[in-house]
């Protein structure tokens, strides 16, 4: 049962325009964006803490520093929100969790820092699976976050709250945290732009981390350009987009078969969509090989499993208790995982990278569907996918894995619906040139403005 959400009428970059003309204030964006939280986050679960006093004053002291001519840049006075792992000053950081992990921050990770001297509001702190260790959205201590599009639906995770409160509309932008697809599966099973920046392009510093090997950071918004704006401040660079780039870029497309089991349907309306764009569209043969669905995530299981125990070791046995019983039993898998293990999967990852650095030399990007599937119902723990019936972790993180892996560029764009669900489709580029990525993006958004696609 789909519901609908009031939603901002414009995005960052029109808002920045409205700020600065004065048809607005920050003030005003920020007091609508907690009115949308308040009013809808009891059905939708975005939020963890919602920080009505910090974000008002926040938003009067952006409103004043305008006025006198200080002006920080496209985020100056618009409402954000941030993940529940990423340490916010005199806030605590619950990571989704009943444990003594969640303890007052006593300074700001320095991804907020960097929001903040953008002149960024935060309004408050998503709701996260807990740890991050999940992808499905509804293991924490705050609840399940739950799908825009029907609350009866999962909104995917473990970033799901950000993508959530950006897909209702709650704030025009959103930071998460992506380990193996956190980010990019729930922007997909949400309907909104996800993206995972390059490794370590966007520090992780006061940001608890899951794996620290596959962690980044990065962000959810309604609008490439949007995506592009907050990108910029929280990377801390430029990134120029040309305005054109029909026909000009190469993708190589990969058949999302190879990699695991999807639907034909999401295969077909991606792919479709990818093609009508006009670029140089090419199937890429081979890759990563046949039968080598299950030794991907063996990869990048046993990286992920023996760096997550590592880092939450010291509060297994104390903490155990309070930790949801789904959560803790995949961390005490790690606990398994020797170091040879590790070191074998290390290798297999240094041989994907070669093979993705190789392909991304011959195509401009890559392209696949993002998640293999629509969003299942909250709670489900099996999804049957083009007549197989699989684990529901694995089959949401099936498409998304490989590019922590590999540590490259990735993002999500809304490319559809089947059933009225949202579906997407994952760019992939080569680190260094985010700008292919972006305008890929774009011609992607104005073909599906010019004809939206569904089945």
């Amino acid at each position: 049962m789909a519901t609908s959400h009031p939603t901002f009428a414009h995005g960052v970059v029109e808002l920045g325009r409205s700020l600065r003309r004065h048809e607005t204030t920050s003030s005003a964006l920020v007091a609508a964006s907690l009115r949308r939280v308040h009013g809808l986050d009891p059905a939708l679960n975005a939020f963890a803490l919602i920080d009505d006093e910090g974000a008002l004053e926040a938003a009067q002291t952006a409103d004043r520093e305008l006025t006198s001519g200080i002006d920080r840049g496209p985020l100056h006075g618009i409402p954000v929100a941030v993940k529940d792992l990423i340490d916010m000053a005199g806030l605590p950081t619950t990571c989704g969790s009943a444990s003594s992990f969640g303890a007052t921050a006593h300074v700001d990770a320095e991804v907020v820092k960097r929001l903040r001297q953008g002149g960024a509001v935060i309004v408050g702190k998503t709701t996260l699976h807990e740890f991050a260790y999940g992808a499905t959205g509804d293991r924490s201590v705050h609840g399940a976050s739950r799908n825009p599009r029907d609350p009866r639906r999962m909104s995917g995770g473990s970033s799901g709250g950000s993508a959530v409160a950006v897909a209702a509309g709650m704030v025009p932008l959103a930071v998460g945290t992506d380990t193996v697809g956190s980010i990019r599966v729930p922007a997909a099973l949400c309907g909104v732009i996800g993206l995972k920046p390059a490794y370590d392009v966007v520090p992780t510093t006061g940001v608890y981390p899951l794996a620290p090997s596959l962690d980044h950071v990065g962000l959810f918004a309604a609008t490439s350009d949007d995506a592009l704006v907050g990108y910029q401040v929280l990377a801390g660079g430029e990134v120029n987009v040309p305005l054109e780039s029909h026909g000009r870029l190469s993708v190589g497309w990969i058949p999302p078969g190879a990699i695991g089991v999807t639907d034909p349907h999401i295969e077909e309306l991606t792919l479709e969509l990818v093609s009508q764009t006009g670029l140089h569209v090419e199937t890429v043969a081979g890759f990563p090989g046949p039968g080598h669905e299950q030794s991907l995530f063996d990869v990048v299981s046993t990286i992920q499993s023996r760096e997550a125990y590592h880092v939450h070791e010291p509060h297994l046995e104390a903490d155990r208790d309070q930790i949801d019983a789904e959560v803790l039993a995949r961390l005490d898998r790690g606990r398994t995982v020797s170091a040879g293990q590790y070191a074998q999967a290390d290798a297999a990852r240094s041989k994907l990278r070669a093979t993705v650095e190789e392909l991304l030399k011959v195509h401009d990007l890559l392209a696949l569907p993002t998640v293999p599937t629509v969003a299942p119902p909250v709670g489900t723990r099996t999804v049957t996918v083009a007549g197989t019936q699989l684990e529901v972790r694995s089959a949401l993180l099936s498409l998304t894995s490989l590019w922590n892996l590999v540590g490259v560029p990735a993002m999500s764009v809304p490319a559809g619906e089947i059933g009225g669900l949202p579906v997407a489709v994952q760019l992939v580029t080569a680190a260094g040139r985010e700008s292919l990525m972006f305008a890929a993006a774009r011609e992607l958004e104005r073909r599906r403005s010019q004809s939206p696609v569904s089945s």
